[in-house]
């Protein structure tokens, strides 16, 4: 009893407590305090409280608007337990339901049950997936997440254990679904009316007559459009999309009898679609698909009902969910499309009107996703009332902004006024383009044509803000979907403007800062990628596309391969985009096989710079786009294949066929069908071959792929009539399928080792390449040596080897050259060192493998041309052709080759141009001096190859020693004769290349030698360093010395004057080593003899002197006596010829020759010749030549010793006639002459038979170079005249008068004093009578006129000599003209 009086005690205590705390802010405390003794007392103390239930009652509803969250909390569990125990009872207890449904609507921060993602918007135009966040906000200590999970725990828990509450739970949470407040609880009282229904056993009669019973509740159309609308969100949160639908299934009898069957077949299929989030996220289109689904939906559940008064009242319904959403709430897109797939349902002109009217009002078109919402509801309503739209749309259009100029103001006064013009404007294009995707094709064309006729969409286009960028272009994109639309429907019309609408479109996607507002790097991706799908489309309806807008959309585009790869999601998107819009164009653009082939080519070309970029992904994004074009043209033009992606036969092909059988029946079958020829198979598999040796895997499959797609198409089509395809069909398809094994291993097992997959693959191109393509993937190796990734350089070289080595012997000539010039191009390019030595490796296997001297030659015109243009000695990184050539040299199998094509060259190509026997004369060296590149080319590889041939190079050098120093030889004397006109240049690189050579074979007396003249340029110098070089060979190398002399012989034949003349030098100093010879001899003798008559000097001397060089050698000595004399007589009638050469030197070498081969001649050799030589030599000593001259003299007194035979008599009288010559000569200027005179003067005294002028030979007078000995010589030799030769007076004195006029004044003076001596000592009266007085009067002219102090002296002298002579009549004698006397005398002496 006194426990009953306690407790009562504290329940009034705890009932004031919660009284007074409702008044008493500040006590929250004591509130949350009573409310939790209260909810654990109630269940204990309910019998004893029965009573006090409404004073419980009234003290929890009093406490309905508290907002302290610990209260709200405390309070919702008591109204549970309060359930539980029946105190929810009529209108209080439904006033305590909705207080737990208000709080399940609670939310963490600002009373929404999702995040909005308002502000993110695919590019594609779909929504992005809901993001939940939890940011939650404790109030006295509880969170608003807490206070809604205890709400909704507890609403269920009411709903499904306690069977009391159905009654007043139902159907009063009808109630809960429509107000704006509960938005937040849908899910929770959608789920406890699913558990209301489902203990009803789903009776339809029982859910509707409980339905109608009460007339506060939502009628069934406002349920529907609420419920709707709430299915927005696949993923909101509590499952609420499902639990919305189970409901409306379970409501299904609150609806037309109708919707009940279509209800059950199709929420289902939508349950399931939502059924795994995780799964519905990997989607990206995920939420487009989802409202198209539900609008679906809508439409074909008023398609089932046809019920036009239902339909009008569910608009209405539709009409007042506007209420129930902010503007920035994305419902508003699913609500304006579901009002517009209903007003598309309805015919009641005016309602729509009125409709369309308030959805463009209560629209938010500032938000994307509201705005993309709208422009989908106006083109539903358009598909049934297109006209309605369209003059809706005009009149927006009309209103917007007024005018352009207005616009442009606002960006001075308002930039907020332009940011809603530019919203309307998205709006407006997004409008128009579903207007027209949606609108019946048989009427869309007249629309079409006068929105782009009229220019009405331009003025959509002045946009800048990035969301109405892209509004615009996605309108674009769908008035070019309408055309293609109508055209599948049999209205096919092509877009006027299509080409201005594609410029429309790229000039929208690029980035635009003119006026402040800089679009955000993802806005212009997302922009881009719209553009992208709309130029897919543009360029997919007619007409077709020009190459000029082709190559404008191309160049606008394609760049977007380079962007960089971040974000990954939107840039993969993007590319995937441009490679659709590439295969548009290709589809398109092409009316036939060959055009298609065209296009694609120009596409992939344009691509091929992404496909060989440094950049990975890149390469990779290059890759896709190709293969995926190569698909597409396979589907299109390979027989076989349907341009709608069918294998083998069906209706689409036959179709097809005979389209282009009308068309082109009138033309070559090449055109209907591409020729394998058009792929240009080569030059594309070399870009691709590549990259299957790439770095990456992804590209190194894809690569392979490609490949055997190409591969495939080629061996599918047709071959043109001119081609000349001679492939094995067995072996190429079996090389195919060893690719196509090649490409399922790769989809297997990525890791499989990359070397081995590139083997295989080469393997098989190398087979399946006609001979054709095989040319030119080698043409075009040079850009894919030169590839940015080294492992696909590498593989590029490997594949040109391979392709050499087994197919290289089908290249002709001129393949081979433009196959060397590829080669030596990527040399030029490549800067990583093993690179450029693995193509040098290639340009060796292709000159190894093919014919080498081809090969040889173009790398040596690579080297001119270098030369010609470059200062190849300062290029960086050294000179790649130089590089070629140590690869020559080095390389085993050709190095003696390339040795012998450098030498050949230099041999068989002379160095001036025009440098001809015709030409040619000694006074003019540089008549031909152009510098000859080529040349200049092989002389600088004949440097390198002695330079960098190593061991290789040095082994061939020795081999070829003989033909390299003639070589050399024979050029240093025409450089030298290029230096002497002013080209250094050949000269130096001679001399380097000499020094190289000597450097190599290491003779290094010879580099000396070369050293010592290298400054000098003088003719003789040059010979006089060949004969030296010749020398130096013959000594260090002897066994070389034949071989040289042989060349050097057959050199006398070419027409180059300088290679001859250098030919000659070398030979005449070879020949003194002739012992070794043998046969060898007799052919140098013929050669020698043979250009002894040659048109240059040098020659003719530098032979003889040979000849005479062999008759001296010791190989003479040991012929039979009768060869030695056939011999000499040879060398001497060269001699006897020579001595009348018109060249001094000629003849001054002959002349010392003569005494040569006179000092072991034989008697048999010379005597038949004597009297010619004889003549020959009394010419000579008259020459100005000092020096030939004496040996005149010299030689006449060596042939003097022939003169005893049979001769004798002939010869002798030579001698009388040139011993007044000889006389005169003792006394020359030049001291040589004197010396040979006197010694020829004591040779021949004998043959004077004469005692007297052997003993003059032999005074001091005679020996003596003073002038008065001389003097006494000259009257002692008069006296001889006069005593003993008295017969020959009158010739000797015709000689002496002659000799007055001699050109030496030394001679004059002699002849002068030796005539007056002889007139003066001659006792025969008519030696006077005849000269003294002719002698008289010239000597009075020589002392009148001579300019020589020697002459008018002698002559004073002389003219004394004849005045004190005894036998003087002159004062007797009349003096005539001397003239006179003269010249009949001379007639005289001539007869004689």
């Amino acid at each position: 009893m006194k426990f009953n009086i306690a407790f009562s005690q504290l329940v009034r205590f705890t009932l004031k407590i919660s009284l007074r705390s409702f008044s008493m802010l500040k006590e929250d405390p004591l509130t949350f305090g009573a409310l939790s003794v209260l909810k654990h007392l109630l269940p204990r103390l309910s019998e004893s409280w029965h009573a006090k239930r409404p004073l419980l009652v009234e003290a929890v509803k009093s406490l309905l608007d508290e907002r302290d969250l610990a209260v709200c909390k405390a309070l919702s569990e008591l109204i549970v337990v309060m359930a539980s125990h029946c105190y929810l009872v009529g209108p209080v207890g439904e006033l305590f339901v909705e207080y737990l449904v208000r709080h399940c609507a609670v939310t963490d921060l600002n009373g929404s049950d999702t995040e909005s993602s308002k502000d993110l918007i695919k590019s594609t135009g779909t929504f992005n997936p809901f993001m939940y966040k939890k940011s939650e906000v404790k109030i006295g200590g509880v969170s608003p997440t807490e206070l809604r999970d205890t709400c909704e725990k507890g609403l269920l828990l009411i709903t499904v254990t306690i069977p009391e509450m159905e009654h007043l739970l139902w159907p009063f949470l009808l109630k809960m679904i429509i107000p704006r407040v509960y938005t937040g609880a849908v899910a929770t009282v959608c789920r406890c009316i699913s558990e209301l229904c489902r203990h009803k056993n789903t009776q339809s009669d029982i859910i509707l007559s409980d339905f109608k019973a009460r007339a506060d509740l939502p009628i069934p159309e406002d349920l529907f459009a609420r419920l709707v609308v709430l299915l927005h969100n696949p993923l909101a949160r509590e499952q609420l999309v499902t639990h919305i639908l189970t409901v409306l299934n379970q409501l299904a009898s609150l609806f037309p009898k109708n919707m009940i069957l279509f209800w059950q077949d199709e929420i289902p299929k939508m349950k399931a679609y939502v059924s795994d989030p995780e799964d519905l996220k990997q989607d990206p289109l995920y939420q487009e698909t989802w409202d198209d689904m539900v609008v679906n939906f809508v439409a074909e559940s008023l398609d089932v009902i046809q019920d036009p008064d239902w339909a009008i009242s569910l608009g209405n319904s539709f009409a007042k969910q506007y209420e129930l959403y902010s503007s920035e709430d994305e419902h508003s897109a699913l609500l304006h499309r579901c009002l517009g797939i209903l007003l598309q349902k309805v015919h009641d002109r005016s309602y729509v009107h009125a409709k369309i009217d308030l959805m463009y009002t209560q629209a938010n078109i500032a938000l994307p996703v509201n705005r993309l919402g709208l422009a989908k509801a106006m083109g539903l309503v358009a598909a049934s009332h297109l006209d309605t739209v369209l003059d809706k749309l005009k009149d927006i259009l009309d209103n917007v902004g007024d005018s352009f100029f207005k616009r442009i103001l606002s960006f001075f006064s308002d930039r907020a006024k332009m940011e809603e013009s530019d919203d309307i404007h998205a709006a407006l294009a997004l409008m128009y383009g579903y207007a027209a995707k949606y609108a019946p094709s048989t009427v869309i064309e007249a629309r079409i044509d006068a929105l782009v006729g009229t220019n009405m969409l331009s003025r959509l286009l002045n946009v800048r803000h990035p969301t109405a960028k892209q509004a615009v272009i996605t309108a674009i994109d769908l008035l070019g979907q309408a055309v293609i639309g109508a055209a599948e429907s049999g209205t096919s019309f092509p877009l006027k403007k299509r080409d201005v609408l594609l410029d429309y479109i790229l000039t929208l996607m690029g980035r635009d800062d003119e006026d402040g507002i800089s679009d955000s790097n993802l806005d212009l991706l997302n922009t881009q990628c719209l553009a992208l799908s709309a130029c897919t489309t543009l360029v997919s309806v007619e007409p077709k596309l020009t190459i000029e807008t082709r190559n404008h959309v191309l160049k606008a585009t394609l760049g977007f391969f380079g962007l960089p790869d971040d974000p990954p999601d939107v840039i993969n998107g993007l590319i995937q985009n441009l490679t659709t819009l590439l295969c548009a164009i290709l589809v398109t653009s092409g009316e036939d096989g060959r055009s298609r082939a065209e296009q694609l080519l120009h596409i992939l070309r344009q691509i091929d710079p992404y496909v060989s970029s440094s950049v990975e992904y890149q390469r990779k994004r290059g890759c896709l786009a190709a293969y995926e074009m190569l698909q597409k043209f396979r589907t299109i033009c390979v027989s076989g294949y349907c341009a709608l992606g069918c294998q083998g036969s069906c209706s689409h092909n036959k179709r097809i066929d005979r389209v282009m059988n009308n068309n082109f029946s009138n033309l070559p079958s090449a055109f209907i069908s591409p020729s394998r020829d058009a792929l240009c198979l080569g030059e594309r598999i070399m870009v691709y071959l590549s990259r299957c040796a790439d770095t990456n895997p992804e590209v190194r499959k894809i690569s392979v792929q490609i490949l055997d797609l190409v591969f495939s198409i080629s061996l599918s089509l047709p071959r043109s009539a001119n081609s000349s395809i001679d492939l094995d069909i067995e072996l190429c398809y079996g090389a195919l399928s060893a690719l196509e094994d090649v490409v399922a291993i790769l989809r297997r097992d990525a890791s499989l080792d990359p070397s081995e997959v590139f083997n295989r693959v080469i393997s098989s191109v190398c087979i399946l390449f006609t001979k054709d393509e095989l040319v030119a993937a080698l043409y075009s190796s040079s850009s894919a040596i030169c590839d940015k990734v080294r492992q696909s350089a590498e593989g590029a070289i490997q594949a040109v080897v391979e392709f050499i080595t087994k197919r290289g012997r089908e290249l002709n000539d001129a393949d081979i050259a433009r196959t060397t010039q590829s080669l030596l191009s990527a040399t030029n390019h490549v800067v990583e060192k093993y690179l450029r030595q693995e193509t040098l490796n290639a340009i060796s296997a292709l000159a190894e493998n093919t014919t080498s001297r081809i090969v040889f030659d173009e790398v040596l015109a690579a080297a001119e041309k270098d030369i010609a243009t470059k200062d190849v000695s300062r290029l960086r990184g050294g000179w790649p052709v130089q590089d070629v050539f140590h690869a020559f040299s080095q390389h085993t199998v050709l190095s003696h080759s390339f040795l012998e094509h450098i030498i050949s060259i230099l041999n068989e190509r002379p160095i001036f141009q025009g440098d001809s026997v015709k030409r040619e004369n000694s006074n003019n060296v540089g008549e031909s001096s152009v510098e000859d590149n080529v040349l200049h080319a092989a002389m600088i590889a004949l440097t390198a190859f002695f330079r960098g041939g190593a061991r290789v190079g040095k082994k061939s050098v020795e081999q070829t020693y003989g033909a390299v120093f003639a070589t050399l030889v024979l050029h240093l004397g025409i450089c030298h004769s290029l230096s002497n006109s002013g080209q250094q240049e050949p000269l130096r690189a001679l001399l380097v290349a000499f020094n190289a050579f000597c450097e190599c074979v290491g003779d290094l007396e010879m580099g000396k030698i070369l050293a010592r003249d290298r400054e000098q340029n003088e003719e003789e110098t040059w010979i006089g360093l060949i004969r030296d070089l010749a020398w130096c060979i013959s000594i260090k190398r002897p066994k070389e010395v034949p071989i040289i002399s042989l060349i050097l012989c057959k050199s006398l034949d070419r027409p180059s004057r300088y290679s001859r003349e250098a030919a000659a030098a070398a030979l005449s100093e070879f020949v003194r080593f002739s012992e070794s010879f043998g046969p060898l001899l007799e052919q140098l003798v013929e050669g020698l003899t043979r250009h002894a008559s040659d048109d240059s000097p040098n020659v003719r001397r530098l032979c003889l002197r040979g000849l005479v060089q062999t008759f001296g050698s010791t190989t003479t000595t040991s012929m039979p006596p009768v060869l030695v004399i056939q011999y000499t007589i040879q060398i001497l009638s060269v001699i006897v010829a020579l001595l009348d050469d018109p060249d001094e030197s000629v003849q001054l070498t002959a002349v010392s020759c003569l005494q040569t081969v006179l000092g072991s001649a034989s008697t048999e050799a010379v005597e038949p010749i004597l009297f010619n030589l004889s003549v020959r030599l009394r010419n000579l000593q008259v020459c100005m030549n000092a020096k030939i001259r004496a040996n005149a003299f010299a030689a006449f007194g060596a042939i003097s010793t022939y003169g005893f035979g049979s001769q004798h008599d002939a010869f002798r009288e030579q001698v009388l006639a040139a011993f007044p010559r000889l006389v005169l000569h003792l006394h020359d200027d030049d001291l040589g002459v004197r010396r040979a005179c006197r010694n020829t003067f004591k040779r021949i005294a004998p043959l004077m038979e004469l005692d007297s002028i052997v003993a003059l030979a032999n005074t001091h007078r005679f020996s003596s170079d003073h002038r008065g000995d001389y003097e006494d010589f000259l009257r002692d030799i008069a006296k001889l005249f006069t005593q003993r030769m008295s017969s020959r007076i009158d010739t000797y004195m015709a000689s002496l008068i002659q000799a007055f006029e001699a050109p030496w004044p030394v001679i004059q003076a002699n002849a002068i004093y030796l005539c007056s001596s002889i007139i003066a000592m001659s006792s025969v009266q008519h030696i006077s009578t005849l000269y003294l007085s002719q002698v008289f009067g010239m000597l009075i002219g020589k002392i009148n006129r001579s300019p020589d102090a020697i002459v008018r002296a002698t002559g004073s002298l002389a003219l004394g000599l004849l005045l004190k002579s005894t036998n003087s009549s002159w004062k007797s004698t009349r003096l005539d003209p001397p003239d006179s006397h003269l010249v009949g005398r001379e007639t005289e002496s001539s007869r004689r």
